[in-house]
């Protein structure tokens, strides 16, 4: 089976909830972090992304990317 994609965003994020439906769709299993509701999520989102706070911050196949547009 393949590995969880994990993303890290808020859930008041258009883009977060629409990488979420497209991984989802793609029959992905999805690891969601809210990063303002959950500080360790939130940690961790801080060192994957160098610091850069845009979201969603997804991470698949050991590959981590910021932001979200689309298929």
């Amino acid at each position: 089976m393949a590995e969880a994609v994990e993303i890290y965003g808020k859930d008041a994020c258009p883009y977060t909830a629409a990488a979420r439906r497209e991984y989802a769709a793609r029959g992905l299993e999805v690891r969601y972090f809210d990063v303002k509701r959950d500080r360790a999520a939130m940690a961790r989102f801080l060192e994957l992304s160098g610091g850069d706070r845009r979201v969603p911050l997804i991470v698949e196949r050991g590959r981590v990317s910021s932001g979200f547009g689309g298929s």
